[in-house]
Formats: C-alpha cells, sequence, structure tokens
C-alpha cells in the first residue's frame, strides 16, 4: 500500500513551508512558549509534536511572523501526530485574522517562486486545493 493510502491528505487547501533557509519565521505562541511552525494554510499549520498539543485538544493560539508586529489571534483543534508534526486547524479566527494569513501566505509565495510571479498568481496559489 503506498504512503498517500495510509495517510490520505486531510487538508483541502495547498500547506506552504513556515520555516526558509532553515529558519522559522511563523510562530506559534502558547503562554509564555513559543514553537516554530513547520508550515501553515488557509486551513490550519503543524508544529513539532514537542508541544504539549494532544490530539483533539482545542486550545487559544497566537501566530506571529518573526520580524513584525503582525499577530493572528483565535482557537485551534489539534487534529493529529504524524511523523514528529502535530496538525492543527483552524477553529476559528479573530478580527482581520484569515485576511492576514492570507497576506502571509501570498507573500511566502511569491519569495518562494522559483519564476516571477504575480500577485494574482500567488493569490491563486494560495487559494487553490492542497496539490499533495
Amino acid at each position: 500500500m503506498s504512503l498517500p493510502a495510509l495517510f490520505p491528505e486531510r487538508r483541502a487547501r495547498q500547506r506552504f513551508p513556515a520555516i526558509r533557509d532553515g529558519k522559522p519565521y511563523v510562530w506559534l505562541l502558547l503562554g509564555d512558549a513559543r514553537w516554530p511552525l513547520s508550515d501553515l494554510s488557509l486551513d490550519g499549520f503543524s508544529v513539532a509534536a514537542e508541544t504539549p498539543l494532544t490530539p483533539g485538544d482545542t486550545f487559544e493560539f497566537t501566530l506571529k511572523l518573526s520580524d513584525a508586529p503582525d499577530k493572528v489571534k483565535g482557537v485551534a483543534e489539534a487534529m493529529s501526530t504524524l511523523g514528529g508534526l502535530t496538525g492543527c486547524r483552524f477553529v476559528s479566527v479573530e478580527g482581520e485574522g484569515e485576511a492576514r494569513v492570507f497576506e502571509w501566505l501570498t507573500v511566502i509565495v511569491i519569495c518562494a517562486a522559483k519564476l516571477r510571479i504575480t500577485a494574482k498568481e500567488a493569490e491563486s496559489i494560495v487559494r487553490g486545493p492542497s496539490l499533495i
């Protein structure tokens, strides 16, 4: 049996790495602790399994970019732990948080592109389905 059959993709949207040049740039803040995200999507994020999250837990979160004051707050649910990562889905996001995550992801796509792409093309990639 193939890996995709054993571990089907649960996210409807494309996920994007939250690490560039070996350095994390999006962080999960839980209380006084700060955890680097592995990836981020419009639906949720994954973080190292060492976090104090257990599948089924619902928790308040804050996401923060490394060198920017922008923050996104809301409630997420830990969905599963596999391969050293815990995947979490957004349950609710406060205020303009959804738009801010969309902006972050659009910039991530533009910066990671090997060929020059437009903002509209990047937005289409962010809105698109998971390619995994």
